[in-house]
């Protein structure tokens, strides 16, 4: 079966390891191509397919200053994944707060023991 493109959406571009460690890394900052492959220890030309990718699906902005071209993190086209997200929250407090029953059991038993 073909795989669907990298390109088509946040959830997908986000699903390689790498284009999120670039996120994090322009979370708060604004890095050059160059600066990217050092932090992250990859060629350049690696690097800037996976800024291509980013930028695809705007998760990513480039702006020039002089020679150099600067990324920065557009955390705005995020939101679908973290809307997704969080609609497993409420899973997972309720979760939680069942563990939290049971907890509060066990220790009410071994009190009574």
């Amino acid at each position: 079966m073909a795989r669907a493109a990298t390109t088509s959406d946040a959830f997908n571009a986000i699903a390689e390891p790498q284009r999120r460690r670039i996120l994090d890394l322009l979370r708060g900052r604004e890095l050059a191509v160059s600066e990217l492959a050092s932090e992250l220890d990859l060629p350049q030309p690696g690097v800037s397919k996976h800024l291509r990718v980013l930028r695809e699906v705007e998760l990513v902005r480039v702006r020039s200053d002089g020679k150099q071209r600067l990324y920065c993190l557009n955390a705005r086209a995020l939101r679908p994944v973290q809307e997704w997200i969080g609609g497993f929250a409420e899973f997972w407090e309720a979760s939680f707060d069942r563990l939290d029953d049971y907890v509060q059991e066990l220790k009410e038993a071994e009190d009574d023991d």
